[in-house]
């Protein structure tokens, strides 16, 4: 029987932080006997890695042996090569020895050449000997070096083309059309695809960069960027702020710059510029408001990057520089709570930062927990209930879908794809769990906790158990009456909802379920419905509570009332392009090709994927996307690819 080893031996090997040999990734011949064993060995070897606990602070998607050293500072010196697709130059380390152990100096590196290793601490160059180790596939390959007692080094090194966290658009997929374009998605391990470094949240670095163009293109990055640079086709950045290495953050492209108040302004394509600078027009409220309730902004400026789009998320909150999806452009400033989330990302993610991907909802659980609170600042009460009910019906659409090992905060990761952990969990149970601490002792002690939080940790990485130390200290000693440590536990490290969860809800949405439940039952005529003031919120919200099967007179009659098919908003649309697949609404299907082969974003790809395959669709579903696939970022690939080929 033909069998391949490369699942089983990353089953077995991943879990306990070993990686296969090269060899051992190639389709082999073995016996059935030979295959039962190794589905035994790597049964064994998950059920070891689940019988240990998990050590806080322990990152185990890094090969870095940050406990012997630590990188302090990064000098990039790069050229950027659109005809070869990569990326080549040098990475000078500047690194500090924890003890005097000697061992050789390792870092994370995912499909990078590299070319030498120099000590630079002499009068002299001295050449250091290194080594490539086994490459895995979650993890990369480790580089370990030699250091021969050198604090300050230079990797020589380039790029692969299809390094996992660069993507090079062609002039074809990008908005104007006339020059290619290239931005680096980091997180969570993907700056290892582009720097060799010590690829962990909890290891901070300041970094600069010296990046050569192609003269008519502008490079820009997650560090100080002036609004005045001219296309020269050198660009010279500096990050004095110490920051994560998935924060490290560059695109090139015929960007031009616009002004949206005196420390917020955006980036974008010439033809795209004037309509994002409109929609995010509030960029600069949203600071100032923030600030007036949580501290300081303290990264001087905060510009916007639109990006085309095929970028994979809503938005990357690079510090100084947020990456953004145009698929948020709405003309209404109804999707703008994205904004909010990334500005808020300055204060709960980027000042405050997760150690591990384990406690990834210290830095979305507090977003989106701020998030909330600065839509409510910015657009008032309503839109602010709206959102957190929106949001509550996302999360238990989610847990309905998910095991219950993900739906614990303190996730168990271990021998996992480390992007595994994006799902609602961190990000919405994580901020149902700060309301309800809102709710207990009162808005204003919350966010005076709050500042003090940012202020304590700033500009640290920190775990679940840190977290719960502070609150020990602080909260839980405060209101003994009103909390308690097993309360902060349970919410943290057991599945699902608490019974007495807080609900949100939104008196808008009530009237939403009214209309919706009347046409249902057959009480009510669309045409009687006034939709004149709904919002997009409401729209969706009215979209996601239908039954999963219509008949075709109730979708005609949807689209024919509301012209649902050709919805401008990107979030309905969604929804309703949802229903057009589980109901095989055949009016619909051009527009569901559409948006599939024009837009990357993976909120939007992976549900619909999986709903064309479960509706008995996957030929069409595959032959959308191996059309629109080359337009795609490596991460939306990958996702989508595991729904449609679950065989390879």
């Amino acid at each position: 029987m033909q069998l391949t080893l490369r699942h089983t031996c990353l089953a077995a090997l991943v879990a306990v932080g070993v990686g296969c040999t090269e060899k051992d990734q190639t389709p082999a011949t073995v016996t059935v006997e030979d295959n039962q064993a190794a589905e035994q060995a790597a049964t064994t070897a998950v059920a070891a890695m689940e019988e240990k606990a998990i050590e806080s602070g322990v990152d185990y998607h890094s090969y870095a042996n940050m406990q012997d050293y630590r990188v302090q500072h990064i000098a990039l010196d790069l050229d950027v090569n659109f005809d070869n697709k990569t990326i080549s130059g040098t990475a000078t380390l500047d690194i500090d020895a924890l003890n005097d152990s000697g061992k050789p100096l390792l870092l994370d590196t995912r499909a990078l050449s590299i070319n030498a290793v120099d000590g630079l601490d002499g009068p002299q160059t001295a050449a250091l000997k290194f080594n490539m180790g086994k490459k895995d596939d979650h993890l990369g390959t480790p580089l370990s070096i030699d250091l021969a007692g050198q604090k300050k080094i230079r990797i020589s090194y380039s790029t692969a083309p299809e390094a996992s966290g660069v993507q090079w658009l062609t002039p074809e997929q990008t908005a104007g059309k006339k020059h290619p374009f290239l931005f680096t998605q980091a997180q969570a391990i993907h700056a290892r695809s582009f720097v060799p470094l010590q690829d962990s949240p909890k290891a901070r670095i300041t970094y600069s960069a010296t990046i050569r163009t192609p003269k008519d293109l502008l490079a820009v990055m997650s560090a100080n960027n002036d609004p005045k640079t001219e296309k020269d086709g050198e660009y010279q950045f500096e990050m004095p702020q110490k920051v994560p290495s998935y924060l490290i953050a560059l695109a090139v492209g015929d960007l031009e710059f616009k002004a949206m108040g005196e420390r917020t302004g955006v980036y974008a394509e010439p033809s795209v510029l004037e309509s994002a600078a409109k929609e995010f027009e509030d960029t600069e409220a949203m600071l100032i408001e923030t600030e007036k309730v949580y501290g300081p902004y303290r990264w001087d400026r905060y510009d916007l990057l639109i990006l085309p789009p095929s970028f994979p998320f809503g938005g990357m909150e690079n510090p100084r520089l947020s990456f953004i999806t145009p698929t948020v452009i709405a003309g209404d400033k109804s999707l703008t709570a994205l904004i909010a989330h990334e500005l808020a990302h300055s204060w709960s993610g980027n000042l405050v930062t997760n150690a591990s991907w384990r406690d990834l909802w210290l830095n979305e659980g507090f977003t989106t927990y701020l998030t909330n609170r600065i839509m409510q600042l910015i657009y008032g009460d309503d839109r602010y209930r709206m959102e957190m009910a929106l949001g509550y019906e996302d999360l238990k659409s989610d847990m309905a879908d998910l095991p219950d090992s993900a739906e614990i905060m303190a996730i168990d990761l271990r021998g996992k794809d480390p992007d595994a952990v994006f799902s609602n969990v961190p990000y919405e149970k994580g901020s149902l769990f700060l309301y309800e601490l809102e709710n207990t002792i009162g808005r204003d002690n919350f966010d005076k906790f709050l500042r003090s939080y940012f202020d304590h940790f700033a500009f640290q990485s920190i775990t679940t158990e840190d977290f719960l130390a502070y609150v020990e200290s602080t909260l839980i000693a405060q209101y003994p009456d009103k909390l308690s440590k097993e309360r902060f536990e349970q919410w943290i490290f057991q599945p699902g909802l608490l019974a007495d969860a807080p609900k949100p809800q939104s008196p808008a949405f009530d009237n939403v379920d009214k209309h919706r439940n009347g046409w249902l039952e057959g009480k009510q005529e669309l045409a009687a419905i006034d939709v004149s003031k709904w919002t997009s919120h409401e729209w969706k919200y009215f979209l996601d509570g239908m039954p999963e099967a219509l008949s075709q007179e109730q979708m005609a009659a949807l689209d024919g009332a509301f012209n649902l098919t050709q919805a401008g908003n990107n979030e309905v649309a969604h929804s309703w392009l949802m229903l057009v697949v589980k109901n095989d609404y055949q009016p619909g299907f051009e527009r569901v090709h559409s948006f599939l082969t024009s837009i990357g974003r993976n909120k939007f790809l992976r549900p619909l994927y999986r709903a064309l395959k479960e509706s008995g669709k996957l030929e069409l579903a595959r032959e959308i996307f191996n059309e629109a696939k080359v337009g795609y970022h490596p991460l939306s690939v990958k996702v989508n690819s595991a729904i449609l080929y679950p065989e390879q």
